[in-house]
């Protein structure tokens, strides 16, 4: 059903966001203060040992500073209990000890179809656990056990047995008293307008039952038993039930499981996730028949910052895993990556675990290969890149893949990283003897040839680096960007709380703005200011920071930075920040990558480093030119334009 928002934020500001999470975790004795509401915790949503989690009651939200999870009081329970929205929120309307609204007919009216058809699919589950363990179940049976599935498993798992037959399931639900609409709504029967008469979808099939995070059966898979069969393993269809693009085999059990082993693990198919836990490791998943999808891998994330994809150890495996590092790649960032295990050749996990043990694949797991290995490996395999041309080729295709990374940390990272790459491939040190090096660059123009190039380098980037406001260090004056950004939260200190997480990794380059926006936000979490700018300005005052307050006012007043001053629109003073906040994390980003270059260009001058370095310079000036925007934003606006006029 729909909830009014007033409603939510009624219950929400009723129960303190810490006695629901304190419920599923021990805060932390030490770091948390309880009198300020301020929590902290070892994560539920991945593995860890030093708490990162936090939780802050006066804003009825919680933040995992290692994951990165975030949401409130209905969040934590829909995500970490895979609980229905609904239901989490009649959890916390019950905390609060407020009645729930009157329901919407048509709410109730879908909520009530599924729980019809939860029971029919349990139903259904019941009937082919039945069936295994019957006359007709006897070589499906046989052939668990030649996989070395036993009893024990079975049951755990709650496998069953389709019977080769068009009608037992249907016959069997409808005897209790399951009408054809929701079998076909289940996808337990095949139906339409051109089907004279309904049949049963899966026969003569092993069948393994698909549940959700709260252990209700939604789906199922089923394993033929005929080796002609069409299809060797079949899923259910969609229904209002089951999207199989957002569900994992395992999910629920190994999420648990995933908080002792800190990693989770997914891998190709039913049979590997239960092989896998029948010998101890119980933190795996599968996807359902298809290839990992990006609702799939937000599922991963959310138990760890680095689960393993585990893949055949043939060609399809190896595409795969490609497969996955495609998709994976614009979507990484810090503390959010995968890593690979690439299985011997011909063999799936239940394979190497019945061949050579369970060690075996420990062995191959512990040996899981970063996502930086996999993009390097499928960009060199096969290749031979002894021409010029060919290695350039290369060079383009490995930073036309970094380039697709979103996160601009981990793009500045992966640059260098790949750039080491390639120069270990093409002999870039001089002690490699390898061609493209240094010591190529020293036959072409000889050793003071050598010298120039890394003198020029320097002198180049020393003169950039001397004219630009964009690199101002520590201990410099203070940069109109830094305290526009400082001065609009000042004067409006709502967007503290909006723009929190961004706030508490931004770095900044004046020691002094540093100290007065950690005063404003440390008074705004303690309650001793306000989300009213003057109540903010006067408590920084209070705080022994008047002297740095007015000259930063002052800077941003003699720049004509009217986003800034206390009577600016809202809306206003937050676009003015969102981009004054983008530049900054830019030019942070361009400055270390230009040091970096210029560093790697004076240890290696290799003419890849050299490209590298200029490309780091192209876009150094590029950010320069966006700069000057801001310099003059004050000046764009009618109301900068009558300010200079008067």
């Amino acid at each position: 059903m729909r909830f009014s928002p007033s409603f939510l934020d009624e219950i929400r500001d009723r129960v303190p966001i810490s006695s629901v999470i304190g419920q599923r975790v021990t805060f932390d004795r030490k770091k948390s203060n309880p009198g300020k509401g301020d929590h902290w915790a070892c994560c539920p949503f991945h593995g860890e040992k030093t708490p990162s989690f936090h939780c802050e009651d006066r804003k009825g939200r919680y933040h995992c500073f290692g994951c990165g999870v975030s949401g409130d009081h209905f969040r934590f329970l829909t995500e970490l209990d895979g609980m229905p929205f609904p239901e989490a929120v009649e959890r916390i309307a019950e905390m609060a000890g407020v009645p729930m609204p009157a329901p919407d007919p048509q709410a109730a009216a879908r909520e009530e179809k599924r729980a019809t058809l939860s029971d029919v699919m349990a139903m259904a589950a019941a009937f082919y656990q039945q069936q295994l363990q019957g006359g007709q179940g006897a070589h499906a049976r046989a052939y668990l056990r030649e996989r070395g599935l036993g009893s024990a498993v079975q049951a755990r798992f709650g496998m069953g047995y389709a019977p080769d037959s068009r009608n037992a399931l249907k016959l069997h639900l409808a005897d209790q008293g399951v009408d054809q609409a929701a079998m076909a709504a289940c996808g337990l029967v095949v139906s339409g307008e051109d089907i004279a008469v309904s049949y049963d979808r899966f026969r003569d099939r092993i069948m393994f039952p698909i549940e959700d995070t709260r252990g209700r059966v939604i789906a199922f898979g089923g394993r033929a038993m005929k080796p002609d069969a069409l299809a060797k393993y079949l899923n259910s269809p969609e229904t209002d039930l089951f999207h199989k693009s957002r569900v994992l085999f395992n999910h629920g059990p190994a999420r648990k499981a995933a908080q002792n082993a800190h990693t989770v693990i997914a891998v190709e198919g039913y049979v590997d996730v239960i092989a896998l836990a029948q010998a101890g490791i119980e933190h795996a998943v599968a996807p359902l028949g298809t290839a990992l999808t990006e609702e799939q891998l937000d599922l991963l994330w959310r138990i760890t910052g680095e689960p393993i994809l585990c893949f055949d150890g043939d060609e399809a495996g190896r595409k795969a895993a490609y497969r996955a590092a495609d998709m994976v790649l614009p979507k990484i960032a810090a503390g959010r990556s995968l890593r690979f295990a690439l299985l011997p050749d011909g063999k799936d996990p239940d394979d190497l675990i019945r061949s050579d043990g369970v060690d075996a694949l420990k062995t191959e797991l512990a040996r899981a290969l970063p996502l930086a290995d996999i993009i390097f490996m499928r960009e060199t395999a096969g290749g031979a890149f002894t021409t010029p041309e060919r290695r350039a080729e290369l060079e383009r295709s490995l930073f036309s893949q970094v380039g697709r990374i979103g996160d601009e940390t981990v793009r500045r990272f992966y640059g260098q990283d790949m750039r080491r790459r390639l120069n270990s491939l093409f002999g870039g040190s001089s002690r490699s003897g390898g061609s493209g090096g240094s010591q190529s660059q020293e036959r072409r123009f000889g050793k003071r040839g050598s010298d120039v190039v890394q003198r020029t380098s320097r002198l180049t980037v020393s003169d950039s680096l001397a004219r630009s406001r964009l690199l101002a260090r520590r201990g410099a004056s203070m940069g109109v960007r830094e305290a526009a950004i400082v001065m609009i939260l000042v004067t409006h200190p709502l967007l503290v709380g909006e723009y929190f997480e961004a706030l508490e990794r931004l770095d900044l380059g004046h020691d002094e703005l540093t100290s007065l926006l950690s005063a404003l936000m440390e008074g705004l979490a303690t309650g001793d200011s306000s989300d009213d700018g003057e109540a903010a300005r006067q408590s920084l005052i209070e705080r022994g920071l008047g002297d740095i307050l007015a000259q930063t006012e002052e800077l941003v007043r003699r720049a004509r930075f009217w986003p800034a001053e206390a009577d600016a629109a809202l809306d206003d003073a937050r676009e003015a920040f969102r981009q004054a906040l983008h530049l900054h994390q830019v030019s942070r980003s361009l400055n270390r990558e230009l040091r970096d270059a210029e560093a790697e260009l004076g240890r290696d001058p290799t003419d890849a480093n050299y490209r590298h370095f200029l490309e780091i310079q192209r876009r150094f000036r590029d950010a320069r030119a966006t700069e000057a925007l801001l310099d003059g934003f004050g000046l764009q606006s009618g109301r900068g334009k009558a300010q200079v006029e008067s």
